[in-house]
Parts: C-alpha cells; structure tokens; sequence
C-alpha cells in the first residue's frame, strides 16, 4: 500500500514545538530535542504539522507501506533510545492498543534491549511530552513512567493507565468499549428518548480520511460505512445499524481523495480482516458511489467478504436492506 506520511528532518528540527499540538494524530513528540514521529501507525499523512514548522524541517513524503509491523517500528526506535522507547510505549498504551504493546515489550525483552535509567547516558537527560492540554513538561523518571517491563505489562490490564495521548482530540484515536462496557452494565435504559439513550459509538475518529484501517478496533470487526447525512436522518441509527458494530462516515459526493478511501477499505478487508461491511446510504443517487467504492475494495483484496446494502429514507426510514 502506497501512502502519504511526514519525514522529519532532524538537522534543520531545533526541537520548538510547534508542531506537537497541531499534529492530528499524536503522533508527534519532542524527545532529547528533536520532534520524533513516535509510530507511523498514527501519522495520517494529512501534513497538518507542516505549517506550523518555522524551520521547514517537516515535508511529505510518499513511500510504499507495509501492513504495519511492530518488529520492524521497535527495530528502528530503539536505535534512538531509551527516552524515544518509552514514549512509544506510552502512545501504544494511549490508543489502546494493547496487542501491538505486548509486541513491543517481548521485542524489548527478546532482544536485551537495555532500559535501565542510564541507558542514554550520551543523549540529553530530559525530554518533552505533550498532553491533551497542549502543554509541555518534563518526562517523569522512569520509575514514574514504564520504569520497567513489569510495570509495562501491568499497565495493560490497568483500565485507569489509558490517557488521550497527545496531539488534536478531534481526530486522535479512542477505543470506546472498555468504557462501554461500564456504562452499559450500570445504566438501565428504561426510556427510548434519544436524549437518554446511551451513545452506541465504539472508537474515535470516524471519518475515513481520518481512520487508520490497521487500528485494533477494525480487527476481526463488523464495520459499518455509513454516509455523512444518514445518522441525522434516522432517530434510532446507533440502536439499528451501530450497536456492537465499527464506524467509519463518507461523503460520495463532496469528499476529496476518494482514491485513498478505496485503499482504505482494501486495507480494512485485507490487513485487519474485517467480518463484514455494511454500506449505509441514503437515497439519493450520488450515495450510489459509496456501495461502488466497498464492491471494488472487495474484488481488489480479493476477499469474498459479505456485503450488506442499506438505503435510507429521506425521512429515516429503512427502504431496502440486502446482502451483495
């Protein structure tokens, strides 16, 4: 899969920050002075950092990417210390996804990778972590942070150890159903209000320009792709489409750069091996491109998946559902 990601220079970087909040993904961290992708995982190549960058240090680059693979990301970020190595491990555990920490934390220990407090002896001793507030600080000790792999491991099973990461909350990714699970066990709805009706949205962001098709909540999952305007037409959309299923919103018509959603989709159904797709539009004609995109994704993954057509009324209601 081709695609879009940034490339930090890290001659012309001065390590000023001014890229951290505006990149979208929490991808960006200032470590030892220099701003450091921390995970390609999370870099959308969108490029809203660049601009923000006084010393032009960040650029666009297209390369050809691999499914992703943890392996490969330890072997290059442990090259850059034990500061860099943490803070990945941290925006692992940030976006939950957990299965791709594990990985992390058997390379580390696999390979004898030396995390005690003296392992940078040669880098500067402090580094800069951005958190949902925009703010910078000073890293905390280890002890304070992973300090080990113990601590590492137990962290993933830690439901209070899951924070927001950095960058811009708009489009930063959130699993929802750890606390779904919560919600739904200690609420019983008794009333079908929309207003008390308990949101059925398990993951953030949901616009496929947004979305990383390789992130843990499409693996193995029912996703629905809905149009932009269905969910303001129908009252009961999270309750009849939603409910235990993984978002991800379109427009046919008014959406650019629908050639990187059809990769988007192939990813979806070839990397993270979606169960289902069931395509969600509205009536009118030009919805008629977003069933068009999933049925060429399919045959191009080569992936015989189950497909489900969905049209919705105007007014909401349900005219039409089959399988394809």
């Amino acid at each position: 899969m081709k695609r879009t990601i940034i490339k930090i220079d890290e001659e012309l970087c001065n390590g000023c920050g001014n890229c951290i909040p505006n990149c979208h993904e929490g991808a960006l961290q200032i470590i030892d002075g220099k701003a450091r992708l921390i995970s390609d995982l999370f870099c959308d190549g969108l490029g809203a950092c660049i601009g923000h960058c006084p010393e032009g240090a960040i650029t666009l680059e297209e390369r050809e990417a691999e499914p992703y693979d943890e392996v490969k990301v330890m072997a290059q970020i442990v090259t850059k210390g034990r500061n860099t190595i943490l803070a990945h491990l941290e925006h692992l555990r940030d976006h939950n996804e957990t299965e791709l920490l594990k990985q992390a934390i058997n390379y580390i220990k696999e390979n004898n990778i030396d995390m005690s407090p003296g392992a940078d002896e040669s880098a500067p001793s402090h580094h800069h972590h951005h958190n949902h507030n925009h703010n910078h600080h000073e890293a905390p000790a280890a002890a304070e942070s992973f300090g080990s792999l113990k601590e590492a491991r137990a962290s993933l099973s830690d439901p209070s150890s899951k924070g927001c990461g950095g960058g811009c909350p708009g489009s930063q990714t959130i699993d929802f159903r750890i606390d779904m699970d919560k919600v739904n066990q200690a609420i019983a709805v008794e009333t079908t209000e929309a207003a008390d009706t308990p949101s059925e949205l398990r993951q953030w962001p949901v616009q496929l320009h947004l979305l990383n098709p390789q992130a843990g909540y499409f693996k193995n999952a029912d996703v629905v792709l809905a149009a932009d305007c269905v969910a303001f037409s129908m009252g009961n959309f999270h309750n009849r489409f939603l409910k235990g299923k993984t978002l991800a919103i379109a427009c046919p018509k008014l959406d650019s750069n629908k050639e990187s959603y059809l990769e988007k989709l192939k990813e979806m159904i070839v990397t993270s091996r979606i169960n289902t797709l069931n395509v969600v539009m509205m009536e009118v004609p030009c919805c008629g491109g977003l069933l068009q995109m999933a049925q060429i994704a399919r045959q191009q993954a080569g992936i015989n998946i189950p497909i489900k057509k969905s049209i919705i009324g105007t007014r909401g209601d349900i005219l039409s559902e089959e399988w394809i």
